[in-house]
């Protein structure tokens, strides 16, 4: 299974869901996960033309191409779809840093846009997927990372370096995940089902049983 960056979030969410998802299959809609899908995806668009506006004139793109990044003069690129042996993601933005020194490589910044105002761990760990890609394809460490959020369209600079770790950790266990535990929490939710049926059945009975023979003698007494 090839881990896009679309799985990775799915991942973050619900693992079972990520399983479902590469296999093809779909669950029932979420009417608030589909609005906050459609405020993203606007907002990413906005956020991205600012961007290259911001940029124009200091040889900005809209589209690039992996194969040319090592010797790519541009600015910004926007669109910009990476794919490895095992992983893929299309980057909604990079921006590259030329180098201050002779010698030395441009920096590449992946860039992420999240209209909530408040960001989450969740947030930072797409970033740093990102850049894992892009560091598989450039063939060095990609340490810095970019979100831009909320209203004011704030930037928040991300130490990609320390979370590429948990990054490798999360992507290795969906590497090897299969459909069995998918099967076993299907199977054990159908047990607790059936239990709790004959538990309410059992209960009403006994309420029913009660009723039909009164009050126990020791009830009486008690009165």
């Amino acid at each position: 299974m090839k881990i896009t960056s679309d799985l990775f979030d799915a991942f973050l969410k619900c693992p079972t869901k990520c399983y479902l998802r590469s296999t093809g299959q779909s669950g029932a809609g979420n009417a608030y996960a589909e609005w906050v899908r459609e405020q993203n995806e606007a907002y990413r668009k906005e956020a991205a033309q600012r961007l290259v506006t911001v940029a124009e004139g200091e040889a900005a793109v809209t589209t690039s191409s992996a194969s040319n990044l090592k010797t790519a003069t541009w600015r910004l690129a926007v669109d910009l779809p990476l794919e490895t042996e095992a992983m893929a993601s299309r980057l909604l933005a990079v921006e590259r840093v030329p180098s201050e020194g002779r010698g030395r490589p441009a920096q590449f910044i992946p860039v992420r846009f999240v209209f909530f105002s408040k960001l989450t761990k969740d947030d930072r760990l797409r970033v740093a997927f990102d850049a894992l890609v892009l560091s598989e394809v450039l063939g060095r460490e990609v340490r810095m990372g970019m979100i831009i959020h909320g209203y004011d369209h704030a930037r928040l600079k991300v130490k990609v370096a320390c979370l590429l770790g948990t990054v490798r950790k999360l992507t290795g266990k969906m590497a090897i995940q299969a459909p069995r535990p998918v099967v076993q929490l299907r199977s054990a939710f159908a047990v607790w089902l059936r239990f709790r049926a004959i538990y309410i059945r059992h209960s009403y009975f006994c309420i029913l049983f009660q009723a039909v023979r009164g009050p126990s003698p020791g009830f009486v007494g008690a009165l």
